[in-house]
């Protein structure tokens, strides 16, 4: 496993402990570095060279996993403070604001635009206006779906196999197997991994046992 060039400076590592802090020069070379790094990705991926653009990803990413991919106009504060596991799919433009750590598991799928927002600044308008800043970390568990738009704030963990509705603004902890609509994202429903929807629903086991058929006669 590749490990990227990463601050090693006591401000950068106060920062990923959640502890107030003020950037330093080495925390802003680094968003420099993350910005080049995405622009080179984005290069390769218009050029069709998508295997290169997921290789500059992992060089400069926390961790990328294998078959995962992000398409273009993805954004991260640092980048080496976000971990993604195997075979995890993000969808166009979303945000990775990681001042501190993002750990995303194996096959999450994210829409577009969503965002994971782990800064924080003080209430206080005086400590505000004096730049201080926080931050909270965020964990998304194995085999979670994300729909378009959504927000997920610091300090929040989505546990496995959950789904977060479009547009949902996700304010505290999900439990595993949940559905969470809303804002403040709120769990409506608990999944169960033997239901399935009636036939003739797309998703339906009569509908998937014909759609595994057709993608083994077609498939390369």
């Amino acid at each position: 496993m590749h490990t990227p060039q990463r601050p090693t400076g006591a401000v950068f590592n106060r920062m990923i402990s959640g502890a107030a802090y003020m950037p330093d020069a080495e925390c802003v070379a680094q968003t420099k570095r993350i910005h080049a790094a995405t622009v080179l990705a984005e290069e390769h991926y218009a050029r069709g060279e998508h295997a290169q653009a997921m290789h500059v990803y992992r060089e400069n990413l926390g961790h990328l996993g294998e078959h995962s991919h992000i398409r273009p106009g993805a954004r991260f504060d640092y980048g080496v403070n976000t971990y993604i596991g195997d075979g995890s799919f993000f969808n166009f433009d979303c945000v990775f604001l990681d001042v501190c750590p993002i750990r995303i598991g194996s096959t999450v799928l994210v829409g577009n635009n969503v965002q994971f927002l782990t800064p924080t600044h003080p209430l206080n308008p005086v400590d505000r206006a004096a730049y201080w800043e926080g931050g909270e970390p965020i964990t998304v568990e194995d085999n979670v779906w994300i729909g378009g738009g959504a927000i997920i704030l610091g300090g929040v963990t989505i546990g496995k196999n959950s789904v977060i509705g479009a547009g949902t603004v996700v304010t505290k902890d999900v439990p595993a197997n949940s559905v969470v609509v809303g804002n403040p994202g709120r769990v409506v429903r608990t999944l169960d991994e033997n239901e399935r929807p009636a036939h003739p629903h797309p998703y339906s086991a009569e509908s998937l046992e014909e759609a595994r058929a057709f993608q083994s006669e077609h498939s390369e």
